[in-house]
């Protein structure tokens, strides 16, 4: 009996420590990918790969039905891997694979074959220069003169595409309010424009927008919040391993602070810029990957320039050509004592030699003192010779207006761009006008494409994908955040960032009657909604709506106190005799979709409330309004 017990309790060891599905999560890029890659994609990869099976992508994979997600007994590759016969086996020439790495291709079939978005095993063919290029505009056609639309116009003739058709007023002047200041249009300035026959209606209005200097402050601070990991409070903040940008920050974003000067006084800091840089000094030990020069690397070639450098930070890139000497080059920069560079978390013996990414443009002194070598660096990264620095930011900005990046994603700038010439001409664009980030925000909404209608969400894969027009976005969980507070008035009565935000002049009554959701901390909802807690850089948030978010608006508490404290605060604005309940209902339909209601909405909406509502119905119908997709959605 107890041998029969031993042996069965030896073959629960032994599973467990065979079997890496039982254990840690497999990695792919770095358990998986170098299996695939050495012995498999030779003869599977390519226009006529073996057998018609591509290991290209992990759509190609699951296609060909070679691996069933969560069941590796049931996969066509795991039985090709174990066969014995010579003319079924995989790979078919050479050593089979041995017991570890079968394992371990197991494992990652039942964890759900979990594949890097990044990742291709496709050979890159595309390499931008790091100079700027020069870009001749095609000649205006059909009306389209201005530079964008005759770059774009070529683009969609090109691919047998048409030119959307262009935006009424009231949707153009919701979409570029949202997206330049995160606020819902004035009702009286949307009325304005579709009442007037000025042929520059449009770039006036963009132009007031823009002049608003506190709400393009507000709205751009949590865009740079997201890329510079830039919190209120949190991780790093008790024990003093990270350090605030915000005062520096957001007086850089009043003034409109030149992106070149912007960027080269975060590297090479004055104390109340440095927090950045810095990084986060995390509690406890963590692994070499994790240490604060090579977040620093890290950072920087992400942010500055699109260049994921966490997979080089461990060893040389799966994902691309960059190497660990070169990550650690850069993160030599800031030490304050020599680097050992750790491969996978191991000394190798070797100490690392600041050195930046490009020497073509120049390079470090190793020598000089670390606020020097900072200073080079600052220099080199901002050098108007250095294209890959306007590039990144000009793609970035066009993700954010358009909805997808020229390169997607907008982190993998060695990616090619679905139009190379459009993004060189922003980037030229931005160089020429002194990298004012102000003007190439304006010079991209003032196009025809940016008016024009929105399209649906690509369901291609990046080869296939086409641009067509700007797509439809969702608010983001600030400014789903803000616009319910414009409505309601329940907006809190302080903010929590440390700074001083100006009553300036020309604010809008919008902009100064309530305080926006990026200068208080995260509630649960806005972290519901995407709002990171920013302990690593964040460039994109998600944009497809989850579970959690579909609970916290149909029925979580922050969304409904807030709805209610609304509806209190406008019964007891009204006074005695209630509120007039059809242009109460008119007016909410002007501020949160910049529209009237129709014939059929006004009538449900005032049978739904009553001649005179109470505070319970109010808030209701409050709350069918902003679960509106047209609320919701920026189109």
């Amino acid at each position: 009996m107890r041998s029969t017990v031993l042996l069965f309790l030896m073959g629960i060891v032994t599973a467990s420590f065979a079997s890496p599905s039982m254990a840690a999560e497999v990695d792919f890029v770095h358990d998986v990918a170098p299996i695939l890659k050495k012995r498999c994609i030779e003869c599977h990869l390519g226009k006529e790969p073996k057998g018609e099976v591509s290991f290209e992508t992990r759509q190609m994979l699951v296609e060909a039905k070679l691996v069933v997600p969560g069941k590796s007994g049931e996969s066509e590759l795991v039985k090709r891997l174990l066969s014995k016969d010579p003319d079924e086996r995989m790979p078919p020439q050479g050593d089979p694979l041995d017991e570890k790495q079968i394992a371990t291709i197991k494992a990652w079939i039942d964890q759900g074959v979990k594949w890097d978005d990044n990742y291709s095993f496709k050979p890159k063919t595309y390499k931008a220069p790091l100079k700027l290029q020069p870009v001749t505009l095609p000649p205006p056609r059909e009306g389209r003169v201005h530079p964008i639309d005759r770059l774009v116009d070529a683009y969609l003739a090109q691919h047998q595409l048409p030119f959307p058709a262009l935006l009424p007023d009231a949707l153009f002047a919701r979409r570029v309010s949202l997206d330049l200041t995160g606020l819902l249009p004035d009702v009286d300035s949307v009325a304005a424009l579709i009442a007037s026959s000025a042929p520059d209606k449009r770039t006036t209005f963009v132009a007031t927008l823009l002049a608003d200097k506190r709400a393009y402050a507000d709205h751009w601070l949590s865009f740079w919040n997201d890329l510079l990991r830039n919190e209120y409070r949190g991780t790093g903040f008790i024990d003093g391993g990270r350090k605030q940008i915000s005062v520096w920050l957001y007086k850089s974003l009043v003034d409109n602070k030149p992106y070149n000067q912007f960027v080269h006084e975060l590297i090479s800091p004055k104390p109340d810029s440095e927090g950045f840089i810095n990084g986060i000094q995390w509690r406890g030990s963590v692994n070499a990957s994790q240490a604060r020069e090579v977040q620093f690397s890290q950072n920087i070639s992400q942010v500055f320039f699109g260049i994921n450098m966490k997979c080089a930070s461990c060893h040389d890139s799966f994902v691309d050509d960059w190497k660990l000497s070169e990550a650690y080059g850069l993160a030599a920069i800031v030490a304050e004592k020599p680097l050992e560079l750790h491969r996978c978390d191991k000394p190798t013996g070797v100490m690392a030699k600041a050195a930046f990414l490009w020497p073509e443009l120049g390079n470090i002194d190793p020598a000089a003192t670390k606020p020097e070598r900072l200073a080079q660096l600052a220099d080199l990264v901002t050098h108007r010779d250095n294209g890959r620095f306007a590039r990144t930011i000009a793609n970035r900005m066009w993700q954010r207006l358009m909805g997808r990046g020229l390169v997607h994603p907008v982190d993998a700038l060695d990616t090619a761009p679905v139009d190379p010439q459009l993004l060189e001409y922003l980037a030229n664009y931005l160089v020429e006008q002194n990298y004012d980030l102000k003007k190439l925000l304006e010079h991209i909404v003032t196009s025809r494409i940016y008016q024009s209608q929105a399209v649906t969400a690509p369901q291609t894969s990046a080869d296939e994908y086409r641009f067509r027009g700007p797509m439809t976005k969702r608010m983001t969980a600030e400014e789903f955040t803000d616009a319910v507070w414009m409505l309601t008035g329940a907006g809190p009565a302080k903010i929590d960032a440390p700074i001083k935000p100006v009553d300036f002049a020309e604010a809008t009554p919008a902009a100064r009657r309530t305080i926006r959701a990026v200068l208080v901390h995260a509630d649960l909802l806005q972290r519901s909604l995407g709002r990171p807690n920013r302990e690593q850089v964040v460039t994109v948030r998600p944009d497809e709506l989850t579970t959690l978010q579909a609970l916290d608006l149909s029925n979580g508490s922050v969304l409904a106190n807030t709805l209610q404290q609304g509806a209190a605060k406008i019964l007891k604005a009204a006074g005695d005799q209630g509120i007039e309940t059809d242009k109460f209902i008119a007016q909410i339909y002007q501020q949160a979709l910049a529209r009237a209601p129709q014939p059929e909405e006004l009538q449900a909406a005032a049978e739904f409330l009553g001649p005179k509502p109470n505070a319970e119905a109010l808030a209701d119908w409050l709350w069918t309004m902003v679960m509106l997709p047209e609320f919701q959605l920026i189109r």
